[in-house]
């Protein structure tokens, strides 16, 4: 065994046994008993088995790569001449990732897992793929990828839709559950300042701890991954003042806190002053979509004109949309709001104010001015939304809770812990949403109203009150108590909820697009 095993092994400093072998057996035969015919069988004969002996198969079972083959291997052919292997950067990256300039349009893929055509491509070439294993292993990994994000969003819609097609949102009760907030207070840089209460020095954080619990039904907790792929290829854009900046915000701050890679989420463009004719866009680079927000508090274009006696004086248009609609027109999904800028005193007493055409009203009642202005962004809407292409929204009239006066003249909240539990100390339902309604009804197309008016009424607790700012002005600091945010909301806070109602809407409502 031992000689055997050493037969065809190298020896240092002399032939090897082969060699003498061979020597052996040309001595036994006579030259002059042999053919040329047997000399060139036993040199053909000799090469051939010292070939086999010496070179390694390429046959990946071989024990010279592997002695143990896996039970799942199989022999792989050569790749069919006509097939191109598709690159795994080139099928599976985002339209958006090279683009040069962020701020430009997205691509027009509603898909929520790329295009049929890029989808059909992959199964082909997984199934017909037969040269490189890696190659083939790739592609099943990233196809098992896409395809099981978009089950699970198509689980998430057949687990939530039948419950939820019927409830009555709205309708129900702050109910304590310690699983929340949907994110950790200071995790998100996004916030404003002024909606920072916690940073700002808020001691308690119970209010961060209650979910809207409507009575027919449950509300689903907002999966931020759900939802990213739901808005794949998709533009979301908030419309509004101030206060659908800070749904914005939070729901931005949801969405930013599932992604694997953060740094593939960044701000195409905004931070401009916070009151300003202003717009804001945050990409999510791997699902090419973007959650975008818009400044216009009235929803139409505030304007300035010179009177007779050469003074600049502002004025409302009532018959012209706002300016950023060249902006936001063609998003795929648009919640709009209008209601807070409407209590100031300029617009609630309507004098030389409100304007349509070149005619300044001497005088207007609030309520018509509204009616006027909701009317023109309803014929903008029905003139410019698609409602095959595209979901439309209109947030309602988020409670304010100024105790002793209104936001400039001393009214506060502070001290407020818990929501109101006694629903006789609710407010009527405002003059200016049962406006919203009459158009809404008159509108050939369909817009979802989310009617937060009273949920938002019982959040008492929930304002920035004095925790609005950090650092105060000397003036501030003689009388702290003296301005108070009692109408925007601390983040996380009540606008997260106002997002889930958002997050069950499109669950029902979204595959109505096309």
């Amino acid at each position: 065994m031992a000689s055997n095993a050493v037969k065809y092994m190298p020896i240092h400093g002399r032939t090897t046994t082969a060699a003498d072998e061979m020597k052996s057996f040309f001595s036994a035969v006579k030259p002059r008993k042999t053919s040329t015919f047997a000399y060139a069988f036993v040199i053909t004969f000799v090469s051939f088995t010292l070939c086999v002996a010496f070179r390694p198969s390429l046959n990946s079972y071989s024990p010279w790569f592997s002695t143990s083959p896996s039970k799942n291997s199989t022999l792989q052919a050569p790749a069919p001449e006509n097939l191109t292997p598709v690159d795994k950067d080139t099928t599976f990256e985002s339209p958006i990732v090279n683009r040069t300039n962020p701020s430009q349009p997205m691509l027009p893929d509603k898909s929520l897992t790329g295009s049929s055509d890029q989808t059909r491509t992959i199964d082909d070439d997984v199934r017909n793929q037969t040269a490189a294993p890696s190659r083939s292993e790739t592609l099943v990994s990233v196809d098992v990828t896409v395809n099981s994000s978009s089950s699970s969003v198509k689980q998430e819609m057949e687990k939530w839709s039948e419950s939820l097609k019927d409830c009555e949102f709205y309708d129900g009760e702050w109910i304590r559950d310690d699983t929340y907030p949907l994110y950790e207070p200071g995790s998100c840089k996004l916030i404003d300042e002024q909606f920072n209460c916690i940073s700002n020095g808020r001691p308690d954080k119970d209010f961060q701890k209650l979910k809207w619990k409507p009575k027919t039904c449950t509300l689903p907790r907002l999966n931020g991954g759900i939802m990213l792929e739901m808005l794949r290829g998709r533009r979301l854009a908030f419309v509004g003042d101030s206060l659908n900046r800070n749904m914005w915000e939070s729901l931005v701050c949801m969405l930013k806190g599932s992604v694997k890679d953060e740094s593939k989420v960044y701000e195409a463009r905004g931070r401009q002053i916070f009151r300003g004719e202003a717009e804001y866009s945050f990409v999510f680079q791997d699902y090419n979509c973007t959650v975008e927000f818009f400044v216009s508090p009235f929803l139409v274009q505030e304007n300035e004109i010179v009177d007779k006696m050469g003074t600049k004086k502002e004025t409302l248009r009532l018959d012209l949309i706002g300016k950023s609609s060249e902006q936001y027109n063609g998003a795929d999904i648009i919640v709009f709001n209008t209601g807070h800028w409407w209590t100031h005193e300029k617009t609630s007493k309507g004098e030389d104010y409100y304007q349509e055409g070149s005619t300044v009203y001497h005088e207007l009642d609030v309520l018509e001015a509204f009616r006027k202005a909701l009317t023109t962004w309803g014929r903008w809407v029905e003139k410019n939304v698609n409602p095959d292409k595209s979901l439309v929204f209109f947030r309602g009239f988020s409670a304010t809770h100024f105790r002793g006066g209104q936001w400039n003249s001393g009214g506060a909240c502070d001290s407020e812990t818990e929501p109101i539990k006694n629903e006789a100390y609710l407010t009527p339902y405002p003059s200016k949403m049962r406006v919203l309604e009459s158009v809404l009804k008159g509108m050939r197309t369909p817009v979802t109203y989310l009617n937060i008016t009273r949920l938002t009424d019982y959040r008492k607790d929930g304002h920035p009150s004095v925790y609005r700012k950090q650092n105060l002005s000397d003036k501030e600091k003689e009388t702290p108590l003296l301005y108070q945010d009692c109408s925007h909301w601390c983040l996380p806070g009540v606008p997260d909820s106002w997002n889930e109602i958002l997050y069950a809407e499109l669950l029902v409502k979204l595959n109505q697009l096309g």
